[in-house]
């Protein structure tokens, strides 16, 4: 009995051990070569005071605080590269608040930072960055719930606010799987890297569809660029009391010379008609009148209310206002960003397809996600303003559902310097719907750019008024050399 106890035990250590090894290997066979797994993350920031302030949904903004990441991966086959994503944290934008200050947002972002650090560290399953983006996103809403009762926040962090803290891990992640890979991130959004289409993201119309459909493998060669007018910008000499003397242009005829401008995005208050109006008009006539001077006869402008409205009637009484007091400055409208409160579900009387009717308007601060683009389609809005501060692997998802259902897009701004600049430059490149691109750190934040400068001399150096993004090609998101 003890032989044959023995020779049992044996037998089924046997079985066992040739069962596990089965099951590794089903594993293993899961997992492609091409996938990656997290293995390290770690997290740093710069600080920032601005060249002079900038003033956009009623708050005045003087400085930034940039977080920056640093993740190494290993692939399914056993290589190691590494990756950085760089955004700054816009918590003006992203948390606005009345009842919070500027550093107990910016703290709530910060400590959500270090919770997602260890969470995006800590999952260890091998696949594609949209993946893993996939799956830490759920983790990441729940840490910002976790983080606002731990800091007792009277205002929890905002869905927005948790997107822009997630995106330069994800951003991170992207870099090292092209890294991994030898490959620019514009790349990898088809079958040769990714297991899934897209219909395991966004449902069976996507069936046998992936992100490489709708954005490109090579970037755009050149774009225009989009010249931010703050609410508070001195337009002409006589609005400066003292100059800064940095050598930067101070006035909007001094910086449409310096880089031979055409686009131009004029933030409005959206309290005053009057004088949001005049506003448009008074910014109209100094570009007319410089554009004159010299020679050029085309440039264009798009109005950002900050979703400041308070309701869609404002929007119609000031386009309307605005064609009748300069037809050709209204002609030269492009778009209008997010006019009204970002709450799409509890506002659901902004409705939008009599000012759309007039000129195309994008949805910014709501779109959180494909459901509320969606829903802002039902609602009249005819574009969408994509951001590489809402994550890289949104974007491709959702990038992928506007193109298919022909949006108007842009890609906007966070005044992103350096790295955050070159992947918001990427995401306008490799997009064949968007026609621009704004870079206002040049404006604001040209200290954040100076390290950049020489490596990327056509993105931080604007002469004829467009970006030279051929250069954005390089492996990973291009930002920093493997």
């Amino acid at each position: 009995m003890l032989t044959g106890n023995r020779t049992t035990r044996r037998s089924i250590l046997k079985q066992a051990g040739a069962a596990a090894a089965a099951s590794f290997h089903i594993l293993r066979a899961a997992v492609r070569k091409t996938d990656i797994r997290v293995e390290d993350v770690s997290i740093s920031y710069e600080e920032y005071k601005y060249r002079t302030p900038i003033k956009f949904g009623g708050h005045v903004l003087d400085r930034a605080t940039i977080l920056n990441v640093n993740c190494a991966v290993r692939t399914g086959d056993g290589r190691m590269a590494k990756g950085f994503g760089s955004m700054p944290l816009g918590n003006i934008w992203s948390f606005p608040s009345k009842v919070l200050t500027y550093e107990q947002t910016l703290g709530a972002m910060q400590a959500l930072a270090e919770r997602m650090a260890k969470i995006t560290a800590g999952y260890k399953e091998f696949g594609h960055p949209i993946d893993i983006n996939w799956a830490v996103d759920p983790e990441y809403r729940k840490a910002a719930a976790e983080v606002s009762e731990r800091l007792h926040l009277v205002e929890p962090i905002p869905p927005l606010c948790t997107l822009v803290t997630a995106s330069a891990f994800d951003a991170a992640v992207h870099d090292a799987f092209g890294k991994a890979h030898g490959v620019n991130c514009y790349h990898t959004y088809g079958p040769e890297y990714m297991k899934y289409d897209l219909e395991h993201y966004l449902g069976p119309e996507y069936k046998g569809e992936y992100p490489s459909r709708y954005v490109t493998q090579e970037p755009k060669r050149r774009m225009p660029l989009y010249h931010l007018v703050s609410a508070i910008d001195p337009i002409e000499e006589s609005d400066i009391t003292k100059r800064i003397n940095d050598g930067l242009p101070e006035t909007l005829p001094e910086w449409i010379r310096y880089n031979g401008l055409t686009h131009f995005k004029i933030k409005l208050n959206g309290d005053d008609r009057n004088w949001d109006v005049e506003r448009v008009l008074r910014v109209d006539r100094v570009v007319t009148q410089t554009q004159n001077e010299r020679g050029v006869k085309d440039w264009v402008y798009s109005l950002d209310f900050n979703e400041k409205c308070p309701n869609v009637q404002y929007l119609l009484d000031f386009l309307h206002e605005v064609k009748e007091k300069s037809p050709g400055g209204y002609e030269r409208i492009q778009y209008v960003e997010q006019p009204t409160a970002r709450d799409l579900k509890a506002h659901p009387e902004n409705i939008m397809q009599e000012a759309a009717e007039l000129r195309p308007v994008v949805i910014d601060e709501s779109l959180v996600d494909v459901e509320a683009l969606l829903l802002s389609q039902k609602m009249g809005y005819t574009g969408a303003a994509l951001k590489a501060c809402k994550g890289q692997s949104h974007m491709m998802l959702i990038a992928s559902v506007a193109e298919k259902h022909k949006l108007f897009l842009c890609v906007q701004d966070l005044t992103c310097p350096g790295a955050s600049l070159i992947q918001s430059a990427e995401l306008a490149a490799h997009v064949p719907g968007v026609a621009a691109i704004e870079a206002n750190a040049r404006q604001f934040m040209p200290a954040a750019n100076r390290a950049w400068e020489s490596k990327f001399p056509g993105i931080f150096h604007i002469t004829d008024g467009t970006m030279d993004t051929s250069e954005l090609n390089g492996v990973g998101l291009g930002a920093v050399a493997s």
